[in-house]
């Protein structure tokens, strides 16, 4: 298939249409409005389901009543959009059924603006509704990896019952780039198994958050840990370049990763000795990978579009054997890659005082 000029939020609405999305309700809200535009009339062409919901809290609870009866289900939002969604997450997640969320993130807190921003990295990775669970989060860095992800995204989910999220700050959503769409999946003939699609011909099954008794219930949180942890084990993914005789490695995700990529190109063709490594996974976090770059390096420099949220998983990484260097711009504001150079050398230059 050959490339099209396609915008990110456009590429994550179809990419959700071709991998078999057949259940889409959400709420618009910018950034990301144009990728329920999409599906607002792709689903409708295919004779699948679309709903524009009367707020975010009654959209995510649609999508857990039609993940339940064994769909491929699917909501996005901004934000403030996924702060209102977070209970819902949470029974999704007590109740092991397979979602995809995308979240095209903007400037907080409150309503903040419209403006790119990866201010949402502790609430996806850290405390996406209450009680112990982690869903998996993933991190395109340009319009090509938001489809390649968004297609993952629906097999994670469905391979592990379990929430993914595909994040990406506004630039990426409003971004235009050239990228190749795959080919439309086929439609499920059958449910899974444990699926509530009437039980006339099956004994009854039971998709449920609440277990009153407290044995039942730790036997629930048993259960999703030992998930979690074949999760952390098989599906950590990252991008590395120029590592092997970096003296400095920086570490972004998303926007901020193609800023320090620029960055890293103009200093390594100064002769600099600097890397990039990229979580694409942001949960399950890389860690083992970066503690092994940490530990051939001098020092780390996190670039991120916020005021410091994946920098507390960096310096867990790096211990405190190595600096962590940190630029942080908030409210929107992307970093410039000149500015991500000036403090790249000027740690450089520090280690070389310091060895």
């Amino acid at each position: 298939m050959s490339k099209q000029l396609l915008k990110g939020n456009v590429a994550f609405a179809e990419a959700a249409v071709r991998a078999g999305c057949e259940a889409y309700f959400g709420y618009p809200i910018t950034p990301q409005t144009e990728l329920l535009e999409h599906m607002s009339s792709r689903m409708l062409e295919l004779d699948r389901v679309f709903l524009q919901a009367e707020s975010e809290v009654a959209a995510i609870n649609m999508v857990y009543g039609a993940a339940a009866a064994g769909v491929r289900t699917m909501t996005s939002s901004s934000s403030p959009g996924i702060s209102l969604m977070q209970e819902g997450f949470s029974y999704i997640a007590g109740s092991e059924v397979p979602v995809v969320i995308i979240d095209v993130m903007r400037g907080g807190p409150g309503l903040g603006n419209i403006q790119p921003s990866q201010s949402d990295y502790n609430q996806v990775t850290k405390s996406a509704g209450h009680g112990d669970f982690h869903p998996i989060v993933l991190a395109p860095a340009n319009v090509q990896e938001a489809i390649d992800l968004t297609v993952l995204a629906f097999d994670l989910a469905d391979k592990y019952r379990t929430l993914v999220f595909v994040v990406a700050d506004g630039a990426i959503g409003q971004m235009m780039e050239p990228a190749e769409l795959p080919p439309m999946r086929e439609l499920p003939v059958e449910r899974p198994s444990w699926a509530l699609t009437g039980a006339k011909n099956r004994e009854r099954n039971l998709v449920n958050s609440l277990y009153m008794g407290v044995d039942n219930l730790e036997m629930l949180n048993e259960k999703l840990q030992s998930k979690l942890a074949i999760i952390e084990q098989q599906e950590v993914r990252y991008d590395t370049q120029f590592i092997e005789d970096a003296e400095i490695v920086l570490v972004a995700f998303g926007t901020a990763a193609r800023v320090a990529q620029t960055a890293v190109k103009h200093l390594r063709d100064r002769g600099l000795p600097v890397g990039l490594f990229r979580p694409i996974s942001l949960w399950p976090f890389p860690e083992k990978a970066l503690a092994d770059v940490a530990q051939k390096s001098k020092g780390l420099f996190v670039v991120e579009m916020n005021a410091g949220q994946m920098l507390h998983d960096v310096r867990m990484v790096a211990g405190i054997h190595k600096p962590v260097k940190f630029l942080g711009r908030m409210g929107g504001r992307i970093p410039l890659p000149e500015e991500v150079e000036q403090e790249a050398e000027a740690l450089l230059e520090q280690l070389a005082v310091t060895d």
